[in-house]
């Protein structure tokens, strides 16, 4: 009885250590969130919209992929007001 428990915890060890090590594949899915992604809304962007975006939260932190989005539209809408300002100062000149 106590050879059939040993093999056991034996094999459950192993089990988990090579789940951990990923010579066992499944692992955990893709983390996921209860609270929707609020993002930017279509078209300029105002500070209002800055203030409400809400980012879902991973295992580490909010989720890259959203953080990133929204970072990239801020970076475009902000060179565009940029290039249009520039134009208007150098039309006043």
């Amino acid at each position: 009885m106590t050879l059939v428990l040993l093999l056991l915890v034996l094999l459950a060890v192993g089990a988990v250590a090579a789940v951990a090590t990923g010579r066992i594949g499944g692992g955990m899915a893709p983390a996921t969130s209860t609270r929707p992604f609020r993002g930017l809304p279509e078209g300029p962007v105002r500070a209002a919209d800055v203030d409400a975006v809400r980012f879902s939260l991973g295992l580490r932190g909010y989720r890259m992929d959203e953080v990133d989005a929204v970072l990239d539209r801020l970076r475009e809408e902000i060179r565009e007001r940029d290039e249009e300002l520039a134009a208007w100062r150098s039309a006043e000149d």
